[in-house]
């Protein structure tokens, strides 16, 4: 199943211009307008596909905190944008998902980008738990993790 943004990411990524740089660059705009509060942190969706979502948090101006390291609320909101992109790839056509909750531990300061990876494996989302663990993870560009976790969905069938 493709759902609507999936499939936007897609053609994006066809865009033949510089790699397709210039077609994720459109779609993590675009992302953000779907869910405004993604912008906040310019975001770049680097990967969505069944089963995986990459976001890179940049390390800039607005995304610090106090003593100069990407703030770990934005760090969180790229979690979530990973593990929303990862969803979006994955979900079932008989079912919809909504996040019901985050467990984070921040383990190391975020002292450059941070690329935000979610996972799942397709098991997860064959059966009818409703209660869907999406492993989450920031990681620097040296393979320090910064932050680990869960998001928890909430899946259930659509509604007809």
């Amino acid at each position: 199943m493709t759902t609507q943004l999936h499939a936007f990411w897609k053609t994006a990524n066809s865009l033949p211009l510089v790699g397709g740089l210039l077609g994720r660059r459109i779609f993590s705009v675009a992302f953000s307008l779907k869910a405004p509060y993604f912008g906040t942190i310019a975001p770049r969706v680097a990967d969505m596909r069944p089963n995986y979502g990459e976001v890179v948090v940049p390390n800039r101006w607005r995304n610090r905190n106090h003593i100069g390291t990407v703030h770990a609320i934005a760090v969180c909101n790229g979690l979530e944008m990973a593990m929303g992109s990862l969803a979006e790839a994955t979900v079932p056509a008989d079912k919809r998902w909504l996040p019901k909750g985050m467990e984070v531990a921040y383990l190391a300061k975020s002292t450059g980008d941070v690329t935000c990876i979610a996972e799942t494996d397709q098991a997860q989302w064959d059966g009818d738990d409703k209660d869907l663990p999406v492993r989450v993870r920031g990681v620097l560009a040296d393979g320090t993790v910064v932050v680990e976790g869960t998001i928890h969905l909430w899946v259930t069938p659509t509604k007809r």
